[in-house]
């Protein structure tokens, strides 16, 4: 149904470019909640970017999208390093938008583009208000489906919203309507402005739609840190383990040196040739692209059955590789890459691999040769960067896998579908595949060069 905002009818303050008081908002560090917007004009807050509208009223800012032109941001004149920010918001259903904080407008960065993480406002069905965008660089980082019981899920469509968010060092978290949603470790951007974004639009149906804010708070210095269960930690810094990770029972099986918690597949050593550690990645070097002929393949030394892996991985241009779970080494083979259930890594743009098999089910992050992975083309990185592979496996069976924090795929092992497509794939030969209680995780020697690294499991 269509939503329809009434605005009380008051004074409208036009947006005020560097006019007003020498100091709208003095500099605090008492741990203490102060106003940042206060409530009657836009002093201490510039435009960027774009010409839609930001005005004032009834103690409300409100943002009106304009078509035709760019995200449009209303930052504040000064900078924000460790802080607590809270505000509520309010937004027309038919369009989304965001809060930028620790973000930059540079010249030297896209012609001042803004740039920086953004808190999602979404009031669509996914329910990703809280998410954790990086506007202008890297995308996304924290989308709400990593954690869909949490803040996102209680967004409440055509009402006022409430947002708690916390950068201190390199952790941002945030919370939606009191309920936690996202948690990230990241140090790209320590210190920023902090922006209200109004969404560019090119329908026609999209222009004039508003977006609201009020109560707009933040406490600096030493303050209280708010505490909440959170369902999944995103760290992109590499072989890294954060507290709260190790919290939540995480542990490396790489962390940019050791390799001591792998061996070679059908071995009691790591391989001697082939593999490398170099630059804090875990590195198969390039040998012609023939299957395990020469490093050969690497398992963990420990076996897994309900579990959670992660780990992230560059590809070379035309690379082939994988991530093998449930690995038992039971099947007798002379030759060729041990066996298991496999998440497919392939450049899907230039192996050939990725137009065998049926319907796509060789392609990047698929369940190799059994199911095709759905993955939307803005979540997967090209060959020389790095992508973020995640595979889940639940007491219940069902199994998940992730690329850059979107799942991809989902099935459960031993349903009637799991069986029904082994039985049309090249595993119908051995008994019982991909059934094992449980199994080593295995990374591939396909012969092409590819990196690893922040290689981490959890039991579940």
């Amino acid at each position: 149904m269509n939503k329809f905002f009434v605005f009380i009818t008051g004074s409208i303050f036009l947006i005020s470019m560097g006019c007003g008081s020498s100091e709208p908002n003095p500099v605090t560090n008492d741990g203490e909640w102060h106003a940042i917007f206060n409530g009657k004009n836009l002093d201490g807050w510039k435009r960027l970017n774009g010409s839609a509208d930001f005005v004032v009223e009834d103690g409300v800012i409100v943002g009106t999208t304009k078509r035709g032109e760019p995200n449009t941001f209303l930052a504040t004149e000064r900078d924000y390093k460790d802080f607590a920010l809270q505000f509520e918001f309010l937004l027309d259903t038919f369009i989304n938008s965001g809060v930028q904080i620790r973000s930059n407008s540079l010249s030297d960065y896209q012609s001042g583009r803004v740039h920086g993480y953004q808190v999602e406002l979404d009031p669509s069905s996914r329910q990703w208000t809280g998410g954790i965008y990086d506007e202008s660089r890297r995308g996304w980082l924290y989308p709400m489906q990593l954690y869909p019981e949490g803040g996102g899920s209680t967004f409440k469509v055509g009402d006022w919203n409430k947002v708690y968010v916390e950068a201190v060092g390199d952790e941002i978290k945030t919370w939606v309507n009191d309920q936690p949603a996202a948690f990230l470790v990241d140090d790209i951007t320590d210190e920023g402005f902090i922006a209200l974004q109004i969404h560019s639009v090119d329908r026609p149906e999209l222009n004039g739609r508003k977006i609201m804010w009020r109560n707009i708070q933040v406490k600096t210095g030493n303050f209280e840190r708010k505490t909440g269960d959170f369902g999944y930690v995103v760290n992109t810094k590499p072989n890294s383990l954060s507290e709260a990770q190790r919290q939540m029972g995480w542990i490396e099986l790489f962390s940019g040196q050791s390799t001591d918690a792998w061996r070679g597949a059908h071995a009691t050593d790591f391989p001697s040739t082939g593999w490398k550690v170099e630059d804090g990645a875990l590195m198969v070097e390039e040998s012609g692209g023939e299957e395990a002929a020469f490093g050969g393949d690497i398992v963990t030394k420990d076996e897994f059955s309900s579990f959670e892996f992660e780990l992230e991985f560059m590809l070379s241009e035309g690379a082939n590789s994988g991530i093998k779970y449930f690995v038992t080494e039971e099947y007798d083979q002379t030759e060729g890459s041990a066996i298991g259930l496999e998440y497919q890594l392939l450049d899907d743009e230039n192996h050939p691999d990725a137009k065998m098999g049926r319907d796509g089910n060789r392609t990047l992050g698929s369940l190799y040769d059994l199911m095709t992975a759905e993955k939307p083309a803005r979540f997967v990185r090209p060959p020389g960067e790095w992508n973020h592979a995640r595979i889940v496996v639940k007491k219940d069976n069902t199994v998940e896998h992730w690329l850059n924090f979107v799942k991809i795929l989902e099935y459960k092992r031993g349903s009637s579908q799991f069986k029904s497509l082994v039985k049309e794939s090249k595993y119908k030969d051995w008994q019982g595949f991909g059934l094992a209680d449980q199994g080593h995780i295995l990374l591939q020697d396909h012969g092409n060069h590819v990196k690893f690294r922040s290689i981490r499991v959890r039991n579940i």
